[in-house]
């Protein structure tokens, strides 16, 4: 057992107890560094899971961010395979130095195939001396958990019984973080912040309904099915809860076994589990190489911010932003004819050759890249070598791989560490490569680092590789068992048949359903017969000035800042005002439900708050002022009610049977209301501030379009009385100048 030193470590079975309110003050984290699971095979295979590189910065370095910012003191890292690497990497990294903000830092090794395994391992050491937070080495998350921890406390001040609170996130509709195959369902009582019932869907089988028992319906007032939400593997929890692992000894899996269990026997044990549903910030889980591309792309596109590339998370790291997203560090060479298009991070050390073209990539260090080279939509690893000729295209190269010239690798395509691509070569869609060999594979034991499961090769057979390549397809042990998602623990990179699309992962207010509110408004402005580039194009716009000026509001940048950089984006790109508008209103809506989750601000607070500050770049994007047709206020409103009538959550319908089925066609009532109050109190307040003017909230009110569908005409109820307000103003202003007259 690793512990950091000269912090006073923490040491397991210690008899020094502490009072309960010492125990409060520090926070515990175990971070899950296996995943037991063969989602990241061939890579996993060699190296842990845990250290493979997102956006070039190790999985793990993410998650140990997100502790420290979240207060966390006291890191368990407990570890299954690969144990030596992690904790060589552990020591030689930035969480070992004397300012790191972990007071303890413990490194466990075990023999687990299981989290229920690991769970039961650490009741049996009684390391855990009050709160913990449980969470894999995988996770990406800007949440803060301050607000989520003070109700969790106040629960179990209250009831002992309240023993986890999981933190889920809010998601759009069909997100592409949730499994395509079972979905989670969680059954809420809102007014409790309990989780009454889970379950994993399954579409094929179950198609949208799933049977609750009717009980619920008589015993509590209120209900939410939600299979809505993201479920990063978030969980605060008492010591209770590892004695329940023990006591269940067959339980594996943290949500299909241990959550369904302990809830189905609520009258049994009388435990309790809460849900904290969150929404405005970002978290994911790499749960497979679908979602390991995908956080890379949010990423890049800052989605997470402030956990993006240029927040040099490394030791010695130096990434700059640069337009279009692009992150270069010092000391890349770059030749004069070579193209870096947008979306795109290059490390140090790397070269890139004449007419080669880089676009939507991630590069590692050291890298190669030779002369009329293409690379789209990849990620290449540190020291790699591809010359000249060659095209890679949507697939994972792992470190120092060798692709030599006039090769293909086809979208797909994963190639694992130091293969060798001989001239000419096509590594196929789908295909996984690896230098393992059956040798390799007999040799193993649990400790010299293959993952449990592992096997290798294909018996040895490299000649597929080309002339002077080295490399063999790898092949998975014969166990098919479902791995702790409940889907199949085959081949989850389905790039090549187009499984991933632009649309971000981002939690941060459903973006799914944002890229399919635009897709809507391109439409709606005349953009049918558009081509997919001008689609595209505006997309993009969109997405960096919502990033743009959601990120400077965050950082409380000056107003007139704020606008030169969105009148910089909009003229590089030529946007038309309407997508301007647009963007202002969604960065501006986040950043406000932001101020009142984080902050505790009330709606009227937190929009007087950010929009005073803000009046110049509202008025840059309003020019009829002085015209009698206020097509720019109409377009500004309508965009505003559009956004807020987006924000709404899954409700349910329940027969007499108990079979509840989801509707994703309504909203919480209490999401809805909030959404309807800071419609109400934005248009008043940029009203008083002269940005709006009365006739343009009268033909705002009077549009057809204002009242288009019920969502459009629910969130604009409480506006009502300010339209009537205004009414009664002009009236009173009619006849004083008739007394006048």
């Amino acid at each position: 057992m690793s512990k950091k030193g000269g912090k006073g470590p923490l040491a397991a079975g210690s008899s020094k107890k502490g009072t309960e309110e010492d125990r409060e003050e520090t926070l515990q984290a175990v971070v899950l560094t296996d995943s037991y699971e063969k989602r990241f095979n061939p890579f996993a295979a060699e190296c842990p899971r845990c250290l493979l590189p997102v956006a070039n910065t190790p999985m793990i370095e993410y998650t140990l961010e997100f502790l420290a910012n979240a207060g966390v003191q006291d890191i368990i890292v407990y570890c299954g395979a690969h144990t030596e690497k992690v904790e060589e990497y552990i020591r030689s990294s930035k969480w070992q130095l004397a300012s790191s903000p972990f007071r303890t830092l413990e490194i466990i090794r075990s023999n687990s195939r299981s989290t229920g395994d690991a769970m039961r391992d650490l009741d049996s050491r009684h390391i855990i001396t009050g709160d913990f937070l449980v969470v894999s080495g995988d996770v990406v998350s800007n949440i803060p958990l301050e607000g989520a921890l003070t109700r969790h406390r106040a629960r179990r001040t209250a009831d002992k019984n309240a023993i986890m609170t999981m933190i889920l996130r809010e998601a759009g509709r069909g997100h592409r973080t949730k499994a395509q195959r079972a979905s989670p369902v969680f059954v809420l009582d809102p007014s409790k912040s309990r989780c009454l019932h889970y379950e994993e869907m399954d579409w094929e089988k179950d198609g949208r309904s799933v049977s609750i028992d009717p009980e619920f319906l008589s015993s509590h007032s209120e209900i939410d099915v939600r299979n809505d939400l993201i479920d990063c593997r978030i969980d605060i929890c008492t010591p209770d809860v590892l004695a329940l692992w023990t006591d269940s000894f067959d339980y594996e899996s943290p949500r299909k076994h241990f959550l369904y269990g302990v809830l189905k026997d609520y009258e049994l044990n009388g435990k309790t589990i809460h849900a904290e549903v969150v929404d405005g910030y970002y978290a994911a889980r790499i749960g497979d190489l679908a979602a390991y591309d995908a956080v890379s792309k949010d990423l890049v596109s800052r989605w997470a911010y402030p956990i993006c590339p240029d927040s040099n998370l490394l030791q010695g790291q130096s990434y700059r932003l640069q337009r279009g997203n692009i992150y270069l560090e010092e000391g890349i060479q770059l030749a004069r004819s070579c193209v870096i298009k947008k979306e795109t991070i290059i490390g140090a050390g790397t070269s890139i050759g004449n007419n080669a073209v880089i676009q939507g990539s991630v590069i590692g260090r050291r890298c190669t890249i030779g002369e009329h080279v293409r690379i789209e939509g990849a990620h290449i690893w540190d020291d790699v070598t591809v010359l000249d000729g060659s095209r890679v295209t949507k697939a994972i190269v792992a470190d120092a791989v060798s692709i030599g010239e006039e090769c293909t690798v086809e979208p797909g395509a994963l190639i694992s560490f130091g293969a060798r691509i001989g001239r000419g070569v096509k590594i196929r869609g789908g295909s996984r490569i690896t230098t393992l060999t059956p040798e390799d594979d007999d040799d193993d034991d649990d400790d010299d680092g293959l993952a449990p499961g592992a096997s290798s090769g294909c018996g040895g057979d490299d000649s597929a590789m080309g002339e002077g390549g080295y490399g063999f397809e790898f092949v998975d042990s014969g166990d098919d068992d479902e791995d702790e998602e409940g889907a199949p623990g085959a081949f989850a990179y389905d790039l090549a048949n187009g499984a991933l699309s632009q649309s971000s992962i981002s939690t941060l207010n459903s973006q799914g359903d944002d890229d399919d509110a635009m897709a809507q408004e391109l439409r709606r402005r005349g953009s049918v017969t558009a081509s997919v580039s001008e689609e595209a194009h505006n997309y993009d716009f969109h997405r960096e000035a919502v990033a743009s000026i959601f990120d400077a509001l965050n950082r409380d940048e000056e107003a007139g800042i704020v606008q030169l950089e969105l009148q910089g984006l909009r003229m590089g790109i030529d946007a038309e005002y309407h997508h301007v508008r647009r963007a202002i209103i969604v960065a501006f809506m986040r950043r406000v439900e932001q101020l009142i989750d984080v902050h505790a601000l009330s709606v009227k607070d937190a929009v007087h708050r950010l929009l005073r500050d803000y009046k110049v770049v509202f008025e840059k994007c309003i020019f009829d002022q002085t015209k009698s047709v206020k097509a720019d206020q109409v377009d500004f409103l309508l965009s505003l009610q559009r956004d807020l009538a987006a924000k709404r959550d899954v409700t349910t319908t329940t027969n007499t049977t108990g079979t509840t089925t989801n509707n994703n066609s309504s909203g919480d009532t209490s999401r809805r209301q909030r959404a309807e109050s800071i419609l109400l109190f934005t248009v008043k307040e940029l009203y008083e501030m002269d940005v709006l003017d009365e006739d343009g909230v009268n033909q705002w009110w009077k549009s057809e379009d204002s009242v288009g569908d019920d969502e459009m005409r629910r969130v604009r109820r409480k506006t009502a009385q300010f339209v009537d307000w205004l009414a009664e103003a002009e009236e009173d202003s009619d006849e004083e100048d008739d007394e006048d007259d």
